[in-house]
C-alpha cells in the first residue's frame, strides 16, 4: 500500500487535450485497451455537446466524434470484451451501439425503449449479454430497462426492443445502474429516492429479483463496486454525502455499514474538498478509493481506511474549474480527468511530458443537472410493458 501511496502521490500532468469547443464539458470518460495488449488504449468522452469523442489514450489525439444524438446524453461504455463496441445512452429513448472499425459515423445498433423513456443512465453487463438503460420517473414510474446486447457485425443498424423492464423497485429518477464486475447476473441501482437496490436478474421477475435494498437517505449521484469479492457497494449523494455497505453481512448478525458520512466536505482533514466526483476499487491493494475536488480545478485522491477518509495525492495546475468525470486505468495506474473546463487530461507518475500551463475557464450554464435530470417537455407516449 506505501508503494501505491507514493506512485499516486507522484502523479503529474502527461498529455493535455483541449476540447475543440471551447464551451464543452466533459461529463463522462471510459477507456478500452486493445485486444491482445497490442497498440494503444482508446478513450471515449462524453461531452455536453451531445456528441461522444475518441482519443488515443497515450497522445490524446482525437481519432473519431460520434454526433448522431438528437438529445442529452447520459453515458458511455466501451464492451468488456470487445473493445471496438461503444456504447452510449440518450434521453431520446434509445440505447446506441457503435463499431468503431467502422468509417464514418453510422450507428450499429440501436436500442430502442418505449414511447415515455428518458434514459438518464445506463451499463452493460460484464459478459456483454445484456445492456440496461434506466430513466427518470414519468407519472408514477421509473423504469429499468434490459436488452439482449449480443451485437452482429453483419447486420448493420439493427434496432432491438426490450427484452423486459422493472419498475417497481425505485419510486423516483433513476440515477445510476451499475452491473457487478464479475456476475452478469448482478445488478446495483441508485436513485434520487434514495435507495439503492440489488438485484439478480437471472430470477424470473422483479419481485424474486431484488436480492438487497442499501438505504442513504439522500440522491445518489454515483453507484460502484468494492471488496476482494466485489460484496461490498457504495454510494456517493448530490449534496456530497458518502455511504459504503458489505453485502456479505446481509445474512448474519454483523452491521452491514461499513462508513456513514453525511457531507465529505467536513470530514476529510488535511485539504478542501467542495464535491466528490466518484471513486474506484483497486483491486491489488484492496483500498476503496474516492475522486474530489475544488470549484478551481484542484482534484484529491482519498483513501478510504476502516474508520476515516484520507488525503493522499493533490493533484493542481490541471483543470481550472470543476472536474465533473475521472476515469482510473489500472493497467499503468495512471488517471483522465475531464470538466467545466473543455479539457481532458492524463496523469502519470513523475510525468517527463512538457504540456502547457492550465487556460482559464469559460464558463457556461451547467450542463450537469440537464444530464442528471431531463425534463421532457413533449406529452409522455403510454406505458408499454
Amino acid at each position: 500500500m506505501k508503494d501505491l501511496e507514493e506512485q499516486l502521490s507522484l502523479l503529474q500532468i502527461a498529455k493535455r487535450s483541449p476540447m475543440k469547443d471551447n464551451n464543452t464539458y466533459v461529463l463522462d470518460i471510459d477507456a478500452a485497451e486493445p485486444l491482445g495488449g497490442q497498440g494503444d488504449a482508446t478513450i471515449a468522452v462524453l461531452c455536453s455537446g451531445k456528441s461522444v469523442q475518441l482519443y488515443n489514450k497515450e497522445t490524446l489525439v482525437l481519432l473519431q466524434e460520434y454526433d448522431g444524438h438528437p438529445a442529452l446524453l447520459s453515458g458511455v461504455k466501451f464492451a468488456h470484451k470487445n473493445c471496438h463496441l461503444l456504447f452510449s445512452a440518450c434521453s431520446d429513448g434509445t440505447v446506441k451501439c457503435w463499431d468503431t472499425r467502422l468509417s464514418g459515423r453510422e450507428v450499429a445498433q440501436v436500442f430502442t425503449g418505449y414511447p415515455s423513456n428518458v434514459f438518464i443512465s445506463f451499463d452493460v453487463s460484464s459478459n456483454d449479454l445484456v445492456v440496461c438503460a434506466a430513466t427518470e420517473k414519468v407519472e408514477e414510474d421509473a423504469f429499468m430497462v434490459f436488452w439482449d446486447a449480443r451485437y452482429d457485425d453483419k447486420i448493420k443498424s439493427s434496432s432491438k426492443e426490450p427484452l423486459g423492464v422493472y419498475s417497481e423497485s425505485h419510486n423516483d429518477d433513476i440515477t445510476q445502474v451499475r452491473f457487478h464486475p464479475t456476475n452478469p447476473s448482478r445488478l446495483a441501482s441508485g436513485s434520487t429516492d434514495g435507495l439503492v437496490n440489488i438485484f439478480d436478474i437471472s430470477k424470473d421477475n422483479e419481485d424474486d429479483a431484488l436480492v438487497a435494498t442499501c438505504n442513504s437517505d439522500s440522491s445518489i449521484s454515483f453507484l460502484g463496486w468494492a471488496g476482494n469479492e466485489h460484496n461490498e457497494i457504495f454510494c456517493l449523494t448530490h449534496d456530497e454525502g458518502f455511504y459504503w455497505w458489505d453485502l456479505a453481512q446481509m445474512d448474519t448478525d454483523q452491521p452491514i455499514t461499513l462508513m456513514k458520512i453525511q457531507d465529505m466536505r467536513e470530514a476529510v482533514n488535511g485539504c478542501t474538498i467542495d464535491y466528490v466526483v466518484g471513486g474506484f476499487y483497486h483491486k491489488k491493494v484492496d483500498k476503496l478509493f474516492l475522486v474530489g475536488g475544488t470549484n478551481n480545478g484542484v482534484v484529491h485522491l482519498l483513501n478510504c481506511a476502516a474508520d476515516k477518509v484520507m488525503p493522499i495525492s493533490l493533484l493542481q495546475e490541471g483543470h481550472s474549474a470543476t472536474v465533473r468525470s475521472f476515469y482510473w486505468d489500472v493497467t499503468d495506474d495512471s488517471l483522465l480527468t475531464g470538466g467545466e473546463d473543455a479539457q481532458l487530461l492524463l496523469w502519470k507518475a513523475k510525468a517527463k511530458d512538457s504540456v502547457p500551463k492550465k487556460k482559464e475557464t469559460l464558463k457556461m450554464a451547467s450542463s450537469l443537472q440537464q444530464r442528471l435530470k431531463i425534463h421532457n417537455t413533449k406529452l409522455y407516449g403510454n406505458k408499454q410493458h
